[in-house]
């Protein structure tokens, strides 16, 4: 390692405890991504935590959302920028899993991994390398931290893509792995809804007068379930469905909600044509009724690209040299991020947190010891 590395790694060892207590406070403050007031709250604490001088902070508003935010730095003149992308929501609503407790060598409690864990990781860094480096000798930083990942990013995906454009590489601090394998593909992900509609009719005095609608989305749904292709990497999931009033009355509306999942941008397109096609025939297999489908790609995949592997290997190398794991994970079926930053031409690397196991559970937890320097894997 260089003076500069040698001298970040000793500065960021001596201040393991004031990682732990910044990680305890963001982890206490519930930031479900529908609870405003907490993601702001958590949004001030990182904002206190990022402060370091050369590098400015914007908050972009959300009706929303909590506020996103975004943090870059000048950086030294004529280099392309680096992104790092982070989220501030966790997926637990208020009062279902609460709090922040070690356990041993471990630390539990909602978005300790998934992701408050990794953006202490990356504050952390950035101000290690403020101390022993200063900022103004790395290319320009890229820092975006948003506050609807957990949903899919409706927002966030247009805040990435303004703040990173012009970057060369973008990290992502998702929670670290096991072996600490290094994230380079996901599967893109998407939504539907499904809302078939008919005539409702006596089922005993007039059943031929209805049109049924729990009979057209039946129809659907078995297409729609035929689509997964696990060789291919599709996978279609009804998840809920609802309708009808009861059993002596033809249905005039049911729904249903899908999951849909796969590897590649064609793919993804390809899923949503095939099943527009499979509502429109659902709904002329039962005559007078219809199928109405919205939603559809929601993210796109994170491809490997060589671009994407080429930074892999370089990010590898520097991992070897300090001790740590040096892999690439398998395929990963959850979204993040990075697919923005893919989708942008950006080659993007994904799992670069502490590592740790449970998230979106009730048992996530992290390996305290991975925040300031991952022990050999």
């Amino acid at each position: 390692m260089s003076t500069h590395a040698d001298d970040a790694v000793k500065w960021l060892a001596e201040r393991e405890g004031a990682m732990l207590g910044r990680l305890a406070e963001l982890v206490e403050q519930n930031s479900y991504t529908d609870n405003v007031d907490g993601g702001r709250a958590v949004g001030r604490l990182l904002a206190d935590t990022f402060a370091l001088e050369g590098l400015d902070l914007a908050r972009v508003p959300s009706t929303r959302f909590a506020d996103h935010l975004v943090l870059s730095s000048r950086g030294a003149p004529g280099v392309a920028p680096i992104a790092l992308v982070g989220h501030l929501d966790t997926v637990f609503p208020p009062g279902t899993f609460e709090g922040y407790r070690v356990d041993g060598d471990l630390a539990r409690g909602p978005g300790v991994l998934d992701m408050k864990g990794g953006l202490v990781v990356v504050a952390y860094a950035l101000r290690a390398l403020a101390e022993t480096a200063g900022l103004g000798a790395l290319p320009p930083l890229r820092v975006v931290i948003v506050a609807d990942e957990e949903v899919g990013s409706p927002e966030g995906q247009g805040v990435i893509r303004e703040a990173i454009a012009g970057a060369t590489s973008c990290l992502v601090f998702e929670a670290g792995r096991k072996g600490d394998l290094v994230i380079t593909r996901r599967k893109g992900t998407g939504g539907m809804t499904a809302v078939a509609r008919g005539r409702a009719a006596h089922a005993g005095v007039a059943h031929k007068e209805g049109a049924n609608a729990i009979w057209a989305l039946a129809r659907f749904v078995d297409a729609a379930q035929g689509l997964t292709d696990y060789a291919r990497g599709l996978t279609v999931n009804v998840g809920k469905i609802t309708g009808g009033q009861g059993k002596n009355t033809v249905p005039d509306e049911a729904t249903a909600l899908l999951d849909l999942r796969f590897e590649t941008s064609a793919d993804g397109a390809w899923l949503e044509a095939r099943l527009r096609e499979a509502a429109r025939a659902a709904a002329e297999g039962v005559p007078g009724t219809s199928v109405e489908l919205t939603g559809g790609v929601a993210r796109l995949p994170l491809e490997r690209t060589p671009e994407s592997a080429s930074l892999m290997e370089r990010y590898l190398e520097a991992a070897r040299a300090v001790g740590l794991g040096a892999g690439e994970a398998p395929l990963i079926g959850g979204g993040s991020d990075a697919s923005t930053a893919f989708a942008m031409g950006i080659a993007s690397i994904d799992g670069l947190g502490p590592r740790g196991v449970g998230f979106h559970t009730k048992d996530e937890q992290i390996e305290r010891a991975t925040l300031a320097r991952k022990p050999q894997a």
